[in-house]
């Protein structure tokens, strides 16, 4: 059997609609444009003609003469983290609402991948970006952006570093605030061994500022900071990472983790190690994502507001893109979500009584 390629229907013309209508093209153009400039006859008469034809009006082309194509550029570590999927669904009902697309890249966690990412995006004439990077105050990113006069806003990212890095536009809770006061809660419910479960601090610099939270809050309750579990966000078992820190007769009676993606992880991992959450060990995260609510034990969480991050951050960008200067970040509030996976620390004889499972060294796959 011979295949044959289909030939590819020719695209429809503003003057295919013009003689389908028995009018001008520069009639067509005026109803598109400014259908005031004719009368309504006429107008439904062209509009009729055009969805006969299955015509478009290609905005592209216009936008590009007026020198902007009302397309915002979204730049985010993965989609495969619950919120930052949920920021993008935010992001594009902001945009959808004011006229606006959105073109999307993501950059693996890997801030090599940053400027390549970007790229494609730029590449695209979007008018702006709202993005999430790797290190706010260190990204050669954001400073190439600044030298082209490329409009953008960090959301989630908290610039924090000397001179510019204090000046760019962001939108995120008080990382750093909002971890200590997770920890503060721990502490209340009588955990003195506390441990972080961090993202690599080289792929975010959020987990840094969790990071300094927590142990500022164990500083101010005269308790030692422990060494933070770190581990790459893509990473998808922290059997290996836990197996050691709870295999110890020291082991910490509650982990806080940097991400609720980390702390569904850690609470999925635990039980396969053998352990009970909460009873042998508290887990709470840090985003507020829905899934948290869904799971059981209830995920006890810093709540970040991230429909409130997308569409804030949106609104802040569209007013640098309209030429206004920019007047300063926001910093929006978080709260804390209680959950079940924290209760009370263990008594010191229950905290070793169970220890981890001895066929978990095997690390028997689910």
């Amino acid at each position: 059997m011979t295949l044959r390629r289909a030939s590819a229907r020719p695209a429809t013309t503003l003057h295919d609609v013009a003689r389908q209508a028995g009018v001008s093209a520069a009639t067509v153009s005026r109803v598109f444009n400014d259908a005031s400039l004719v009368s309504a006859r006429t107008a439904q008469s062209v509009r009729a003609a055009a969805e006969a034809l299955g015509f478009r009006l290609n905005p592209m082309g216009r936008a590009l003469r007026a020198g902007q194509t009302r397309a915002v550029g979204v730049l985010l570590p993965t989609l495969l983290h619950p919120v930052f999927a949920h920021c993008l669904g935010a992001i594009e009902v902001s945009a959808r609402a004011a006229g606006h697309s959105v073109s999307f890249a993501a950059t693996g966690y890997d801030p090599q991948n940053e400027d390549q990412a970007s790229e494609l995006l730029l590449q695209q004439r979007v008018d702006g970006l709202l993005l999430t990077v790797a290190d706010a105050a260190r990204s050669p990113l954001l400073e190439k952006l600044e030298r082209e006069g490329k409009p953008f806003v960090l959301l989630y990212n908290q610039p924090s570093g000397r001179g510019r890095a204090r000046a760019r536009p962001s939108v995120s809770v008080d990382n750093r605030l909002a971890a200590r006061h997770m920890v503060e809660h721990l502490i209340d419910c009588g955990h003195r061994r506390i441990r972080m479960v961090a993202g690599s601090f080289r792929q975010s610099d959020r987990a840094r500022l969790r990071f300094n939270g927590y142990r500022e809050a164990l500083s101010q309750r005269g308790l030692q900071a422990l060494e933070p579990l770190e581990t790459p966000f893509m990473v998808g078992d922290l059997r290996p990472l836990l197996q050691d820190a709870m295999g110890r007769l020291d082991a910490p009676t509650a982990l806080f983790c940097s991400s609720d993606h980390l702390a569904l992880m850690a609470m999925r991992d635990l039980r396969r190690l053998g352990l009970n959450v909460p009873g042998d060990v508290s887990v709470a995260g840090f985003d507020g994502v829905p899934l948290g609510e869904l799971v059981n034990p209830e995920l006890t969480t810093v709540v970040q507001p991230t429909a409130d991050i997308a569409s804030i951050g949106f609104d802040l960008l569209r007013s640098l893109m309209g030429g206004e200067r920019f007047a300063g970040s926001s910093r929006l509030h978080h709260t804390l979500r209680l959950g079940a996976s924290v209760a009370p620390a263990p008594s010191p004889r229950s905290a070793t009584d169970r220890p981890v499972r001895a066929a978990s060294a095997r690390l028997v796959p689910p």
